[in-house]
């Protein structure tokens, strides 16, 4: 017997996702800042955005978002992990992730957060994807949630323009590799060169820097043209090492679900590898950007859709702060509807 055939793979179980109420049109922002809903939609691809209430946190969100895809997985399993990516957590010490086990009853599972931004999620399925192979767990509870709106400078049009609030989650379970639903292998990579590039700066052990405005060190700052130029070659190399990995080529690809940055960058990427701008799924109008929680939200709304169904070839692709980036593969699972 083989090494590989005995390792369990990784197979998607449910999803679910989370959205706050409150919706932010590019005329809403265009009343208390010089933009106008023309100039957003032009070079974002966006139309409104969610934001949290007072007081709603990541965490909240990822509970709402975990309950969503625990109710789509059924009854009956116990999870036996959690992981919640997020870089905007609920307090900076401890780890927002034991409080989402405790609020969803999962018991005392083991539960932490990964910090890899826009690739959080994707990160983060790489880690359940490690615990399951190694035997640590069979079921694993995956959740990006994200509150940047809590982070993005008053006056900011670079940043306030483009970021939402939201929540997705995934289960995942130990499988058969040829099973649908079944993960390929990860890409995963980081520069941090371009640490800089997207940055809250303070809020860490590091002082204030020198100089900043009072308080401007605790929103983000964003090099938006920088990130946009690296962005696009770093995810289409991911997306082809990943797809190298599985045994697929870009014409084996129903779906890409790209992180939801920018409608340039996710048209850009399409044209580096050569893919149907139609085989892109694209929810970024409705949400802007919604960092960790952009491809699993993606993923539920695709499903929610139909833009993806049950034995679709899917690549999942992600480029952010850190900088990070990483893609895997999937076949698409008979899933209920949601």
């Amino acid at each position: 017997m083989t090494h590989h055939q005995h390792v369990p793979a990784m197979v998607l179980a449910g999803l679910g996702a989370y959205l706050p109420e409150e919706v932010v049109t590019n005329d809403d922002l265009s009343r208390v800042m010089d933009t106008s809903d023309e100039w957003i939609s032009s070079r974002t691809g966006i139309s409104q955005r969610r934001r949290a209430a007072e007081g709603q946190t990541s965490l909240h969100l990822a509970v709402e978002a975990g309950r969503e895809a625990l109710k789509h997985h059924g009854e009956g399993t116990a999870i036996d992990a959690v992981v919640v990516a997020t870089s905007t957590p609920h307090r900076l010490c401890p780890a927002t992730a034991p409080d989402v086990a405790t609020a969803l009853g999962l018991g005392h599972v083991p539960a932490f957060d990964v910090a890899a931004v826009c690739s959080g999620f994707v990160y983060a399925a790489a880690t359940a994807q490690g615990l399951i192979a190694a035997g640590t767990a069979r079921t694993v509870l995956v959740i990006g949630s994200d509150v940047f709106s809590s982070f993005l400078y008053p006056s900011d049009r670079n940043t306030r323009v483009i970021f939402g609030d939201g929540a997705g989650a995934a289960v995942v379970r130990a499988g058969d590799h040829d099973e649908p639903g079944a993960f390929g292998a990860f890409d995963l990579g980081s520069d941090g060169e371009g640490s800089d590039l997207i940055t809250i700066g303070g809020g860490g052990s590091m002082p204030p820097s020198e100089g900043a405005p009072a308080g401007r060190d605790q929103f983000l700052a964003m090099e938006g043209r920088e990130v946009y130029r690296r962005s696009i070659p770093g995810m289409a190399d991911s997306c082809r090492v990943a797809l190298d990995r599985r045994g697929w080529s870009i014409e084996d690809v129903d779906v890409m679900i790209g992180h939801q940055a920018n409608i340039r960058i996710l048209d850009a990427v399409a044209r580096n590898l050569a893919l149907e701008r139609e085989r892109c799924y694209v929810n970024i109008d409705r949400v802007g950007n919604t960092a960790g929680a952009s491809i699993p939200i993606a993923m539920a709304h695709a499903h929610a859709d139909g833009a993806v169904r049950a034995g679709d070839k899917v690549l999942l692709t992600a480029f952010g702060a850190g900088l990070t980036w990483g893609s895997t593969t999937l076949t698409w699972p008979e899933l209920p509807t949601i």
